[in-house]
């Protein structure tokens, strides 16, 4: 049995697993499109545009999709 990773519902902030779910890392449809909502209404919305020196400290990251998958938590 592989380790789950809680995390918590970034529009209510309940605590799950949501990325083994349909609408992680959203708990439910609902909060996925609050969340929706929130950029559709510029209530969130990125600060300032990203510049190539923002990137600078990941350039030496190792090519690979194992980059897009959250790590184990070791701390458990």
């Amino acid at each position: 049995m592989k380790p789950t990773r809680k995390i918590k519902c970034p529009s209510c902030k309940k605590e799950g697993d949501w990325f083994e779910e349909k609408y992680g890392p959203f708990c439910s449809h609902r909060c996925k499109l609050v969340d929706l909502g929130k950029w559709m209404n510029e209530e969130a919305r990125i600060s300032e545009p990203l510049r190539p020196e923002h990137l600078e400290q990941f350039a030496d990251l190792p090519p690979g999709q194992h980059l897009d998958k959250p790590e184990p938590d070791s701390s458990a």
